[in-house]
């Protein structure tokens, strides 16, 4: 395997690891740690938290599956995630969605994560962002903006370097 978890990350594991009465509880924070460092969860990454977990891959591999916060392909340096819950939804983010991805070149139809060809962004409908009363709202990397129209969006967008 040519997966490598370098020594100060792994340190940090085992750190999180030793936090927990049974190893197979550390698993999502293990995946979370990989994820921060890789930007990614790859089938070499399950493989090695497997091992370190003293798990069947399948078993990491379904929860990396289930649970939407991980990533199983790079992603772009900018990530955007557009809220499609009821409140976003009645205050326009499908549309919202829909125009991000025609300006960036992207499928608005396609289901799931879309990183634009230049690997500059990544364009995601995701479930809530935890504003209602803000609606739409949308996320740029860790930045939330608040009552974004299609001509914030397109201004934020303009802003990524």
């Amino acid at each position: 395997m040519s997966f490598t978890v370098p020594q100060d990350l792994e340190a940090r594991i085992d750190e999180l690891v030793s936090r927990y009465p049974v190893k197979r509880s550390a698993v999502l924070m293990v995946l979370h740690a990989l994820q921060e460092h890789f930007g990614w969860i790859s089938q070499e990454a399950i493989e090695w938290t497997a091992k370190k977990l003293g798990l069947q891959p399948i078993n990491v591999f379904e929860l990396v599956t289930f649970y939407p916060m991980f990533r199983q392909q790079p992603a772009g340096r900018y990530q955007i995630k557009i809220c499609r819950t009821l409140s976003c939804a009645l205050a326009g983010s499908h549309e919202l969605h829909k125009r991000i991805c025609e300006k960036l070149g992207l499928d608005p139809t396609k289901h799931g994560p879309q990183t634009t060809k230049d690997g500059k962004f990544t364009v995601e409908f995701v479930e809530c962002l935890a504003s209602c009363h803000t609606a739409p709202v949308m996320m740029v990397n860790e930045q939330l903006y608040e009552r974004v129209e299609q001509a914030k969006a397109f201004e934020v967008l303009s802003q990524c370097g």
